[in-house]
Formats: C-alpha cells, sequence, structure tokens
C-alpha cells in the first residue's frame, strides 16, 4: 500500500540516489518550485545523488541551458539525463535508418545537431543522419509537435498515415502524451505515436517508462548497485518505469494528475489516491502533494 508523506527527508537516509523528474516536480515549464528545489539541495547536502530524469526530446545540454534560463540552480543536481540522449544514442546507430523523416518543433533541433558528452565519440563513428521528405525516408523521428501551442494530434493524421502506409518504423523521442506548461496543457510527440501504434505502425521509445534511460542514467552516474527512488508525477511514465526497473517510486500526486484526488491539491484524498492507483495497478512506494 502506498504511503503518504511530506517531505523527501522522511525517507531520504534510505536512498543513495535519486531519480527525478522536472515537469510537474521541480518546474512548472516557466519557473521552478522553491520547496521542491530544497529538497533536492538538502538530499545532496545528505551525500545523496541527484539525477534529473525528464522525457524532454532534446540531449541534456539543451535542458541544462533551459533550467538555467528558468533560474532552477544548478547546485540541486549532479547530472541530467533525457529522454532525447537515449533517443540520439538509437537514431544514430540506425534504429530507424539514415534516412530520417523530422516531426517536430524548431526547439527541439538540437537533437539533430548537438552531441554532448559521450554521444560525440558515438556521432563521430558513424555516418551522417540525412533528414529528407516523408516519401524519401526510411523511418520517423518524432520529437513532438510543430507547434505544441496551437496543434493538436489531429492535425498529423494524414501524415501518420503516410507514414503507417509506407511501412516507416517511428522513433519517439518523448513517450509522455502531454505536459502542463504553466496553466496549459500541451501535447507531446507520445502523443503521436500513440496515435500511430493503433494504426498499426512500429514505434521505439526510449523515454521514461522504458529500460534505455534507465540503463544510461546508471552508467552516467557511475555507482556500484546504488538504492534508487524515482520521483515524478507520471504514473504511466516516472511510476510505471521505476516499477519495471524494481525501484522504489514516490508519486507527487499535485502534477499532471492532481484532479484525480480532491478539490485541494494540497491535500489530496487518501481514499480517492488508493482508488484511483488500484484502477491504474499500480502502487508507488510513496506519494505526496508536491516534491518538498
Amino acid at each position: 500500500m502506498t504511503k503518504m508523506i511530506r517531505s523527501l527527508a522522511e525517507v531520504a537516509a534510505g536512498y543513495d540516489a535519486v531519480f527525478c523528474d522536472l515537469w510537474g516536480c521541480l518546474h512548472n515549464g516557466k519557473a521552478p518550485f522553491p520547496a521542491a528545489v530544497a529538497a533536492l539541495r538538502a538530499f545532496r547536502a545528505g551525500g545523496g545523488r541527484v539525477v534529473l530524469m525528464t522525457n524532454a526530446p532534446r540531449p541534456f545540454s539543451a535542458v541544462e541551458r533551459q533550467l538555467n534560463t528558468m533560474g532552477v540552480p544548478q547546485d540541486a543536481w549532479d547530472l541530467i539525463v533525457s529522454s532525447g540522449d537515449a533517443a540520439q544514442a538509437a537514431m544514430l546507430q540506425g534504429a530507424v535508418g539514415r534516412k530520417v523523416f523530422h516531426i517536430g518543433a524548431v526547439k527541439d533541433e538540437p537533437f539533430f545537431s548537438e552531441f554532448p558528452g559521450d554521444m560525440a565519440a558515438l556521432a563521430a563513428s558513424q555516418p551522417a543522419i540525412e533528414r529528407v521528405g516523408m516519401l524519401d525516408a526510411e523511418g520517423i523521428v518524432c520529437t513532438g509537435l510543430a507547434d505544441d501551442q496551437t496543434e493538436t494530434p489531429a492535425d498529423y493524421r494524414a501524415q501518420l498515415l503516410l507514414g503507417k502506409t509506407r511501412g516507416l518504423p517511428m522513433l519517439c523521442a518523448n513517450p509522455d502524451i502531454v505536459v502542463d506548461m504553466g496553466e496549459k496543457r500541451a501535447y507531446c510527440a507520445g502523443a503521436l505515436a500513440e496515435d500511430y501504434a493503433n494504426m498499426g505502425g512500429e514505434v521505439l521509445y526510449y523515454g521514461k517508462p522504458h529500460p534505455p534511460i534507465y540503463d544510461l542514467a546508471r552508467r552516467r552516474m557511475g555507482l556500484d548497485d546504488p538504492r534508487i527512488l524515482c520521483i515524478g508525477d507520471g504514473i504511466a511514465t516516472d511510476v510505471q518505469g521505476g516499477i519495471a526497473e524494481g525501484l522504489d517510486t514516490l508519486f507527487i500526486t499535485g502534477g499532471i494528475a492532481a484532479d484525480r484526488f480532491g478539490p485541494d491539491p494540497a491535500n489530496p484524498d487518501p481514499a480517492l489516491l488508493e482508488e484511483w492507483l488500484a484502477v491504474q495497478r499500480l502502487s508507488p512506494t510513496w506519494a505526496m502533494p508536491y516534491l518538498a
């Protein structure tokens, strides 16, 4: 049974590292949450390692720039591991061919041009990836919608049908379905990938809850058999992924599913939470309203 807690400090002594989600946990897409920043700083001060694990479809260097612009202090974390990192590696290794059609926004351009850290050697050792039109492509790389402020997955139905008809595999660089940007909810690459799969198309995933991003995080962290706590507000990504990896999980109820647990996000109804978790068939180790 999931136990409600009020602070990360209550359970911190049991873990060597945390894999912490960004959107809905550390920030809202526009500004950091001060209590979450303080909690991660305190965890690090106690000797813990903080890995920011995000389904952002960009390399970690681009995510770091975004966090700096947003005002997230660098002493709140040790490493950043993104879905974009894991998906980049797969693309460079030819997972969907070397001629690819890109579905995504201008802000995702670093996925094709920026290969930081351990990706640089991999990129140098492989033939170049060529971005082409759908009719010339061997596969699709989906990093998101071209304009997630105005578009919906319905706008891509014809494009996806063409890809499916041609039998193109899709590399999904962000398995998230939606994300909250301040007060606005926007669709992510996972929504397009879900539609593509429902059409019968082949989709390859590399972010949470799928293993590649966890494997990459463990390699970069470099600890022997660490005790890891996965923190996030995504039941089907952060929690499901952590449980599948055999790790403890901390579910943030005040994030994307906040309206499921009563009118006051700061005080979720325990009965509603347990009922909802039973429907999800997932049982996080811990739960709390907001990371603090």
